[in-house]
Formats: C-alpha cells, structure tokens, sequence
C-alpha cells in the first residue's frame, strides 16, 4: 500500500521527497493546497471519502500515516 501511495504522490508532486521526514506537515513541507490535492488523489485513486475528521497531521505526516488512514476508511 506505502508503495503505491508513494508512486501516487511521486507523480503528483514530483518536486516533494516524501520520504525525506517522518513530519511532513509539521516541518512545513505540506500545506493546505498541497493537501487539498493529495485528498483529491487518493480519493480518485482507492475510491475513498477521507471525511474531516481524517484530517489531522498524524495522518498526512507521512506515507505511512496515509496508508493506515486508508487502511481503515476501506475497511
């Protein structure tokens, strides 16, 4: 699942390591529209509604909190 994720975001926002800090959102490295965006990705891409409460910075400081975020709103 982090794989695909990566690829995803890899190729939506080529100029972003997401690999690079375990803290994407708290060191500044994403902002609002750039989450705005990854939302928008991943829906389209796993079918999912990531609903607002699913926004927090737990969730999209890295890949691995996307993928669990994921994880459960597919179950």
């Amino acid at each position: 699942m982090e794989e695909k994720i990566l690829e995803l975001l890899a190729e939506e926002y080529p100029e972003i390591d997401f690999t690079a800090s375990d803290a994407l959102v708290d060191d500044g490295i994403l902002d609002s529209l750039t989450i705005t965006g990854i939302i928008a990705a991943l829906t389209m891409e796993f079918g999912i509604t990531i609903p607002y409460e699913e926004i927090i910075e737990e969730n999209f400081n890295s890949v691995s909190g996307l993928a669990k975020m994921i994880g459960r709103l597919r179950a």
